[in-house]
C-alpha cells in the first residue's frame, strides 16, 4: 500500500531529479555508503571497477546517484561522469593516512573541471567508528578545503556500516541542491 501511495504522490507532485557522483581511493566506503542510503542496510561489495548508480529518494527528492571505482587506474575515468553533476560526495577513508594526500590531489583536480563548476561538495569522513580515524578538522586541515572558494562544501562525520551521519549529508545536499540552503 505504501508503494503505491508513493507512486500516486510522485505523480502528483513529481520529484525533480539531481545526480550526485561519489568519489573516493579504493576501499574508502563509496560501495558500503551507497547501499547503506539505498537499502539501509549494509551489503556484501567487491571492488567497483566502472560504476554502479542507483536512484535514491530523500524527502521528495531523487538522486540519482553514481558511485564510481577508485583504483587508481579507474580515477581517471571520472571525468566522463562529471556532465550535468550537482553534487559530488568524496568518501575519505578517515584512517588512510598514508594516502590522504592522494585523496587531496584527486580533489583538486576534479574541483577544477567544467562540468563541475556549479556542484556542491560533501566530503564523508567515513570510518569514524575505529580506533585510529582522523577527526573531521584534521582532514580538513590536511585536504586544505578552507582554500576551496569557488564551491560550497561541508565535512560529515559518518560510519557507513551504521549509517551514522549519512543522511546528515545527504540532508545538507538536498539544502543546497533544491535552494532552500540555510545561510
Amino acid at each position: 500500500m505504501g508503494a503505491l501511495m508513493s507512486r500516486f504522490w510522485f505523480m502528483l507532485f513529481p520529484a525533480k531529479e539531481y545526480k550526485i557522483v561519489v568519489v573516493g581511493l579504493d576501499n574508502a566506503g563509496k560501495t558500503t555508503t551507497l547501499y547503506r542510503l539505498h537499502l539501509g542496510e549494509v551489503v556484501t561489495t567487491h571492488p567497483t571497477v566502472g560504476s554502479n548508480v542507483e536512484e535514491l529518494v530523500y524527502k521528495n527528492i531523487r538522486f540519482e546517484v553514481w558511485d564510481l571505482g577508485g583504483q587508481d587506474r579507474l580515477r581517471t575515468s571520472w571525468a566522463t561522469y562529471y556532465r550535468g553533476t550537482h553534487a559530488v560526495i568524496a568518501v575519505i577513508d578517515s584512517t588512510d593516512r598514508a594516502r590522504i594526500s592522494v585523496m587531496k590531489d584527486e580533489l583538486f583536480r576534479l574541483l577544477g573541471h567544467d562540468d563541475l563548476q556549479d556542484s556542491v561538495i560533501l566530503i564523508f569522513a567515513n570510518k569514524q567508528d575505529l580506533k585510529d580515524a582522523m577527526t573531521p578538522a584534521e582532514i580538513t586541515d590536511t585536504l586544505s578545503l578552507h582554500s576551496i572558494k569557488n564551491h560550497d562544501w561541508h565535512i560529515q562525520a559518518c560510519c557507513a556500516l551504521t549509517g551514522e551521519g549519512l543522511y546528515d549529508g545527504l540532508g545538507w545536499i538536498a539544502q543546497r541542491v533544491t535552494g532552500k540552503a540555510q545561510t
